[in-house]
C-alpha cells in the first residue's frame, strides 16, 4: 500500500471531486485516477461509484477511509517522533579525552550536561593526545578533547580553551626559596614527565629544545597522578597544567617555580569526524565546553 495513494484517496473522499483533489495535491487528474485504480486493484474492490456529475463512496470505500485515516495519523506521529529524536539529546555520547582534560576539567562539564539531559548516556575514554586522535579518526569515540593543537585533514579540529602550565617541584626543593628562577637554574635538573604522545610531554620537550636545557635524568610516567606523586617525593621537577596541581598547591604538597618573564600557555581543542557534524549529542557537548570557556 502506497502512502501517496492513501493520501490521494482520503483527499478525494473529503472533497468528493477529482479536479479539486488534483488541485489540492498539486498532481494531475489522471494521477488521482491512477492512485484510486491501484488501491481498488490492491483491495479487489470498488471504492467509488463514478458518474459524470458526482463521485459516491462505496461501503468498502468507507471501511478503507476509516482505516486510512488511522494509518495516516500513525505515519504522521512517526514522522514527528523521528524529527523529535533527531533534535533531542538522548542516546549515547562517547567522549575521548586526554588525561589532563578527562581527569580535571571534563567531570564538572559532564555533571552539568547530565543535569540538563538526564536521558543522555555518557561514556568517557581517557588516553594521551595521540591515542585520542586515533580513536576519533576510527570513530571509536564521537568527539575527542585534546591538549594542544592537531593537524589532520580527516578531522574537524577547533580550539575551545586556553590552559597554563607551570614548572613545579616538591615543596622542599632548594629552588622554592627563589622569588623567580632562570633557565640556567634549570640546567642539569632531574625531571618527571608524561609519556611520549602526551600533550603535556610534547610541551615539555618543546621547553627543553627551545631553551637548550640539558637534563640530568628523566623519569617517565603515563599518568598525571603518578607524575605529581613523584614530584612530591622529590624525584624531580615537572611541567603540569594548573588544573592538575590546583589542589596540591593549596595543600602545600607542590610548589610552583616561576620562570622569570615566561609563561607557558597552550590550547585545548575538540575534534570529531565530519560525519559527526550534525549529531545533536556532539553539538550539545561542544556548546557546553564553549560556554565554560566563555564563562
Amino acid at each position: 500500500m502506497q502512502y501517496d495513494a492513501l493520501k490521494t484517496f482520503i483527499t478525494l473522499v473529503e472533497v468528493n471531486n477529482f479536479t479539486k483533489a488534483s488541485e489540492i495535491l498539486h498532481i494531475s487528474q489522471p494521477s488521482v485516477s491512477l492512485h484510486i485504480k491501484n488501491l481498488e486493484q490492491e483491495f479487489h474492490t470498488t471504492l467509488f461509484i463514478r458518474s459524470p456529475k458526482s463521485v459516491q463512496i462505496t461501503p468498502t470505500g468507507e471501511i478503507l477511509y476509516k482505516r486510512a485515516k488511522q494509518i495516516m495519523a500513525i505515519a504522521e506521529a512517526a514522522q514527528e517522533d523521528i524529527l523529535a529524536y533527531h533534535h533531542s539529546i538522548q542516546g549515547t555520547l562517547i567522549i575521548g579525552a586526554s588525561f589532563t582534560i578527562g581527569e580535571n576539567i571534563l567531570p564538572s562539564i559532564l555533571s552539568k550536561l547530565q543535569q540538563q539531559f538526564p536521558q543522555l548516556e555518557l561514556q568517557v575514554i581517557i588516553g594521551n593526545t595521540d591515542e585520542i586522535i586515533q580513536f576519533t579518526k576510527l570513530l571509536q569515540v564521537d568527539i575527542g578533547l585534546i591538549e594542544g593543537q592537531a593537524h589532520d585533514n580527516e578531522l574537524v579540529i577547533q580550539p575551545f580553551m586556553q590552559d597554563e602550565l607551570f614548572i613545579v617541584s616538591a615543596s622542599n626543593h632548594p629552588l622554592v626559596k627563589q622569588p623567580s628562577i632562570t633557565i640556567s637554574q634549570l640546567q642539569r635538573q632531574k625531571w618527571v614527565a608524561r609519556e611520549v604522545g602526551s600533550g603535556t610531554r610534547n610541551y615539555l620537550d618543546h621547553l627543553f629544545r627551545t631553551n637548550g636545557l640539558q637534563v640530568h635524568s628523566l623519569l617517565t610516567i603515563s599518568s598525571n597522578q603518578g607524575v605529581k606523586e613523584s614530584v612530591i617525593e622529590g624525584l624531580g621537577l615537572s611541567l603540569l597544567s594548573g588544573s592538575v596541581i590546583e589542589r596540591d598547591i593549596r595543600n602545600g604538597d607542590i610548589a610552583i617555580l616561576p620562570l622569570a618573564e615566561q609563561r607557558f600557555m597552550r590550547t585545548f581543542s575538540y575534534l570529531h569526524s565530519p560525519t559527526m557534524k550534525n549529531k545533536r549529542n556532539v553539538e550539545a557537548l561542544i556548546e557546553f565546553i564553549t560556554r565554560k570557556n566563555e564563562a
